[in-house]
């Protein structure tokens, strides 16, 4: 993939991301520290989407209840697996059941959940592969990988007040210069534990990337169909 095709996903995923504002000053101790961010998207982005939790047990954390020393550093291998997109679902109108669904209870009517889900998971990156610390991107038809390491997580206060919490990875060695030098996973878990979907935010100022909360692209298993994804969105 060039360098300016992929410059393009990193713009269109993460509209801070700039090589030259890069700072590599920060602890690599592991550490979280807290931002107190008053993020436009609240419990409509972190607790608004649908999904069918492996845990019922977990939904107080889900929904963002937690003290921070409950949250644990995890391993890349927690998203390890095949991912698709959801967007395309978006785009050819699968998902707009989930939409209608959530209109029936929202203050949003389905047309305007589209909307504000159409900003969310826009991306060009349609699938990711990730094995050990390999994370591949795959987009219009081209792949670029990289190998990448764990940088600890943050923790930060929507503005309901509920925490929220991102594990990072940054790129190892010298790499392509068209990789994210940061990728930063979301998945309402704050400790070790397989991912059944995610959203990924990917760019090269890490602090700065913790401040996109418009475009969050969000990733299930690739051996699900779309219906699947639906099902699983409403279940919850």
């Amino acid at each position: 993939m060039s360098v300016l095709a992929f410059s393009t996903l990193l713009l269109a995923s993460a509209h801070y991301a700039s090589a030259d504002d890069h700072d590599h000053s920060h602890d690599h101790d592991h550490a979280h520290h807290d931002h107190d961010y008053d993020h436009d998207h609240d419990h409509d982005h972190d607790h608004d989407h649908d999904h069918d939790h492996k845990h019922n047990h977990d939904s107080d954390i889900y929904s963002g209840y937690f003290e921070d020393e409950q949250v644990k550093d995890r391993s890349l291998s927690d998203w390890e697996g095949d991912w698709q997109s959801v967007y395309p679902y978006l785009q050819d109108g699968t998902l707009d059941e989930v939409f209608t669904n959530k209109a029936d209870s929202g203050d949003k009517t389905a047309e305007e959940y589209k909307a504000y889900y159409e900003i969310g998971y826009e991306t060009e990156v349609d699938r990711i592969v990730i094995e050990g610390s390999n994370v591949s991107f795959f987009a219009n038809g081209e792949e670029m990988s990289g190998d990448y390491q764990y940088d600890g997580y943050e923790i930060f206060k929507l503005r309901g007040g509920q925490p929220g919490v991102r594990f990072i990875f940054e790129l190892e060695g010298e790499g392509a210069e068209e990789l994210p030098q940061y990728i930063q996973f979301s998945d309402h878990s704050i400790y070790p534990t397989d991912a059944d979907h995610y959203h990924l935010y990917w760019g090269d100022d890490r602090e700065a990337l913790l401040e996109e909360v418009t475009n969050w692209p969000t990733y299930y298993a690739s051996e699900l169909s779309g219906e699947e994804i639906v099902e699983e969105m409403l279940a919850h």
